[in-house]
């Protein structure tokens, strides 16, 4: 397959739209306070980052599951946009996805819950994308986050490229296909690895072939 055979971009949100992790620090500490618990550990950090609240929460109080419904409830009277200073888009991206919209279907894929839409409309960035799964629907470690996708664009997994940074997102394109490019991770097993949206685009520009 050459590059000009892609017709759908699938892209992650955090660590790929955004550089999020300070966010989801503040986020989990904030929670783990309330709870009077100590904060969030490097090795904590890099889970979070990465997996979904409701799998962030049993995570982080395996240790603590009388703890867990009170967790809960305290994540859901507080609003993620408080939290939305921590964010900081990815260099490009906003010239990237207003490219890439006229010449590909785009596609949100993410282990954000409530958050995503209020995160997209806050940096302006839902405009640009034909469709949205969240984890509300399916986590990422399930392969019908993707399929579904596939399915509603009507797309072969070949014809399609996923942009993710994490191995979740390396296990979520292995089930279901799909060619997998690394944002900024060379430790993925990906077709490519890049670390802009400038070479992003100019890979798919080059019209040439990434297998």
């Amino acid at each position: 397959m050459s590059i000009n055979e892609t017709k759908l971009l699938v892209f992650d949100c955090d660590g790929v739209l955004f550089d999020s992790k300070e966010a989801n620090r503040e986020y989990y500490n904030y929670i783990l306070n309330k709870l009077g618990r100590e904060p969030l550990t490097e090795e904590e950090l890099e889970f979070v980052h990465i997996h979904s609240m409701p799998e962030c929460l049993e995570y982080l109080l395996k240790d603590y599951p009388h703890l867990l419904e009170k967790a809960f409830e305290i994540a859901k009277e507080i609003s993620y946009d408080k939290f939305f200073k921590y964010l900081r888009p990815e260099e490009g991206v906003y010239d990237f996805l207003s490219w890439a919209k006229e010449h590909y279907f785009i596609a949100l894929c993410t282990n954000r819950t409530t958050s995503t839409r209020p995160l997209l409309r806050f940096f302006d960035l839902e405009k640009y994308f034909h469709f949205i799964r969240t984890a509300l629907e399916y986590p990422k470690t399930d392969p019908l986050a993707l399929l579904t996708i596939l399915e509603y664009f009507k797309v072969d997994p070949k014809s399609t490229l996923y942009i993710g940074d994490s191995i979740i997102d390396e296990n979520l394109c292995r089930a279901c296909s799909v060619p997998l490019i690394s944002y900024k991770n060379p430790n993925l097993n990906a077709i490519k690895t890049i670390f802009s949206y400038k070479e992003l685009k100019s890979l798919l520009q080059k019209n040439q072939s990434l297998y």
